[in-house]
């Protein structure tokens, strides 16, 4: 174990930036406190709801994608970090202020709000020189408090991005747009339902928020189309509710689909991801983002060139804060010697092996950080060789069975209610009206 003192700064003040604090914070004796730098005046990252689309009052893009009536599509028995659980007497499927909340509880209880630099804005990450002329040894952030509109430079021996991936909205161009005499707009803008009555609405993509946001917008609109390239939704859906294959053009008036099937639309919205986006990394940090792969990262963590930058949360299609947990505890393994991270070769070579075996396996090379059911080996690797408690088995059970029950029963699965009994037991509370 390394007797030296380590300070560490976290970008951002969401989930896996309070829970990166949190983790520094429990280990005095290898850290010394973070500086943990956040945009807003406020933790909780894309979880804090806010009406503004487009650009805040500092002129900088809207961080967060949660619109108002939205309620998380994994049961909170699963989603709270492992050492501090969500209220018990909340339903499964808790709303966006709730896990606001949640997040705010977690900031007090284990005094992480003293140490976050609110309203401040990483502007440059730099790496720099140090005594030996190691270039992994120092990083060198320069910040700008966005009310002062000062800058401030400091120095740290690691940084942790815990930036999020929900903010930079990914558009493919599509033909013909340009002819399209309806509206645009990305789910990243999508807030509320009123704008939408009697509209038809055409969605591209059929991931977790298009499928959700189908079922808000067929309240009030006259048709919901979902458009997308995956098989079929076998759910029952209600009538309103549309599928067809994914759009190939637009018309003036709407879209024609794969079949050649003309949808009409009065508003089009790209459910169709986002980003990685890091726009702080000065050009030295040589990362590279392509078609949604971000490298050179060992585990989709630890950048190769400069083992002491550690990106947290990079992967999708995960039970997140609880995936935070292990990949930071990880994190601080690898820094404070409790786990000796190879030479660059081998994980450079390491990461070639699992990109090429993901393909092999059939996941495209835009999905490489695409986890769902792989998350469990991951994280059960990533715990022994941090030398921590692995995921208790009730989180994996009740996150693969969730996905069965969404899938059978889209338009009422968030009515359902869970109680876990101990780490290898749950069971499932159905409401009456079920």
């Amino acid at each position: 174990m390394s007797y030296h003192k380590f300070k560490v700064a976290v970008i951002g003040a969401g989930a896996a930036g309070l829970c990166a604090a949190s983790h520094v914070l429990s280990r005095s004796e290898n850290f010394h406190p973070p500086v943990v730098y956040e945009m807003s005046d406020c933790v909780g990252g894309t979880w804090v709801y806010t009406d503004n689309v487009g650009r805040n009052d500092y002129g900088l893009p809207v961080h967060s994608s949660m619109y108002k009536n939205l309620r998380s599509n994994l049961p909170k028995e699963i989603m709270g970090f492992p050492d501090f659980p969500f209220d018990t007497q909340l339903p499964s499927f808790v709303s966006h202020n709730d896990v606001r909340s949640y997040l705010e509880q977690y900031t007090d209880q284990f005094g992480i709000r003293s140490h976050i630099k609110f309203c401040t804005n990483v502007e440059l990450v730099n790496p720099i020189s140090g005594a030996n002329g190691d270039t992994k040894n120092l990083w060198e952030i320069i910040s700008k408090d966005l009310r002062r509109g000062t800058h401030c430079t400091e120095r740290f021996d690691s940084v942790l991005v815990c930036t999020g991936h929900y903010s930079d909205p990914y558009i493919p161009h599509i033909p013909g747009i340009e002819h399209f005499k309806g509206q645009t707009m990305h789910s990243h803008e999508f807030r509320i339902t009123e704008p939408f009555t009697g509209k038809n609405v055409i969605l591209l993509g059929c991931g977790p928020s298009g499928i959700d946001m189908a079922l808000e917008l067929c309240s009030v609109a006259k048709q919901v189309v979902l458009s997308h390239a995956n098989s079929l939704l076998t759910a029952p859906l209600p009538p309103n509710i549309l599928q067809a294959k994914a759009v190939e053009r637009f018309s003036e008036t709407g879209v024609i689909c794969g079949d050649k099937t003309e949808y009409p639309a009065d508003i089009f919205i790209f459910c169709t991801g986002y980003n990685y986006s890091f726009p702080f990394l000065s050009r030295e940090v040589g990362l590279e983002v392509r078609d949604h792969r971000v490298t050179p990262l060992y585990k989709h963590i630890v950048h190769t060139t400069f083992p002491t930058l550690f990106f947290i949360g990079l992967c999708k299609t995960i039970c997140p804060f609880p995936f935070f947990h292990i990949q930071i505890s990880f994190a601080l393994a690898a820094l404070d010697g409790t786990h000796k991270l190879p030479s660059k070769a081998e994980m450079d070579a390491a990461t070639e092996d699992q990109y090429q075996t993901s393909l092999q396996i059939g996941i495209p090379h835009r999905h490489f950080h695409k986890l769902d059911s792989l998350q469990w080996s991951y994280s059960a690797e990533l715990a022994q060789l941090a030398k921590v408690d692995p995921l208790p088995p009730t989180i994996r059970k009740l996150y693969e069975e969730n996905k069965v029950i969404r899938r059978q029963d889209v338009c009422n699965y968030k009515n359902y209610k869970y109680e876990v009994i101990d780490h290898e037991k749950w069971r499932i509370v159905k409401p009456k009206s079920l």
